[in-house]
């Protein structure tokens, strides 16, 4: 997940799709820091030469920092969280670290696959997708009434990981539940209101919903 390359950028720069939860999350980390850095926009079924001769797997998000190539959203997030610890996005004590490294976890292997599969599957991997993801919301509602953040006080990593996801249900079709779904509406409307979300959205993701007044 970590490679080096002749290429020598001076600036920050990211590769990342413009529809896409995994580099949305990693872009909200950067908004969230305040971190500057040169966007280029990637198409992934035509990923650039840069990029190909960068990441063996030609995929985005891809973190480029002089001679530091990372790929991996949790990767370059936990990165980007260290490289630039103010404000942390992670709490101090090893016990709540662990547990939103696990809830990040779950995310990325299932929240997201439903994602991806609605935005690039057919009808029945699309269909199939969008019940799953509509089951794990209506099991997470205990989560998000439990706290101002996602299993935490604070805006943390996880928030990073869920709030993508939970900004595209309404073009995914996926409902709110009847039970809990207000927490859930609460929830995003605090991270959606934040400027630093704002920045984080691609012209293509402002288009998904209208922000909050």
């Amino acid at each position: 997940m970590m490679a080096t390359t002749s290429r020598v950028r001076n600036n920050l720069t990211l590769f990342s799709g413009v529809d896409d939860v995994l580099s949305h999350r990693v872009r909200l980390v950067l908004a969230a820091k305040g971190v500057s850095y040169d966007f280029i926009p990637v198409d992934p079924t035509r990923p650039p030469e840069d990029l190909i001769d960068l990441n063996p797997y030609h995929s985005v998000p891809t973190l480029v920092e002089r001679d530091l190539v990372l790929y991996s959203a949790s990767v370059v997030s936990e990165y980007i969280d260290e490289r630039y610890p103010h404000p942390p996005l992670m709490p101090i004590d090893p016990l709540s670290r662990a547990r939103l490294r696990l809830a990040m976890l779950r995310i990325e292997h299932d929240w997201v696959p439903q994602v991806q599969a609605m935005q690039l599957g057919g009808k029945s991997q699309s269909d199939a997708a969008k019940k799953r993801l509509t089951e794990l919301l209506v099991q997470s509602v205990p989560l998000f009434k439990a706290s101002k953040f996602f299993l935490n006080t604070e805006m943390s990593l996880a928030d990073c990981a869920i709030a993508p996801i939970i900004w595209r249900l309404d073009s995914l079709g996926i409902p709110l539940p009847k039970d809990g779904g207000k927490a859930i509406e609460d929830y995003g409307n605090r991270i959606f209101r934040n400027p630093g979300f704002v920045r984080s959205l691609t012209e293509e993701e402002k288009k998904l919903r209208d922000l909050p007044e």
